[in-house]
């Protein structure tokens, strides 16, 4: 089969699978993602593979396939991201940060102000409230009226009072 049929065929079972899981069947999601794999591997269909297996709560195995997706197309933020809160998850914060400023400049990331906002939520955590302020207003240059990061502002902002 032709290059450039795989990819699109492998990307159609990637939606396919992308659609399963966000009903929340991880399972039929993994299948199809396996799938996709298979014909044409993409650092989405490994990312979005991860991703299910988190759910699942194999976080190392989907930190292997963000691994694996950064290998394929290291210009694509979203496994960054990921490796970031799966190592939050993991208790692991301090390892985390690297993550999220890498994922903050991959060219090729959207939701783009999703890493700022785990940092923010990271350096809170901390105590580290005017660093955690400066990562939530770099996420509203990005998204200026996402409500999350207004009210997370204005929380960050009471603490400093």
């Amino acid at each position: 089969m032709d290059e450039a049929v795989l990819r699109a065929r492998a990307l159609e079972l990637w939606n396919q699978g992308a659609a399963f899981h966000l009903q929340g069947d991880f399972q039929s999601a993994i299948i199809l993602y396996n799938q996709s794999i298979e014909l044409h591997p993409t650092a989405e269909a490994h990312t979005y593979r991860g991703w299910a297996y988190r759910y699942l709560g194999r976080i190392d195995d989907a930190i292997a396939e963000c691994m694996r997706a950064i290998e394929l197309d290291p210009s694509f933020g979203n496994p960054y991201n990921d490796i970031g809160a799966y190592l939050v998850a993991r208790g692991e914060a301090d390892a985390a940060i690297d993550w999220f400023d890498k994922a903050k400049r991959a060219p090729r990331y959207e939701p783009r102000h999703f890493p700022y906002i785990n940092l923010a939520r990271l350096y809170a955590d901390k105590g580290m409230m005017v660093r955690a302020i400066a990562e939530i207003e770099g996420a509203l240059r990005l998204q200026p009226d996402d409500p999350a990061c207004l009210e997370m502002l204005e929380r960050l902002r009471t603490t400093l009072n």
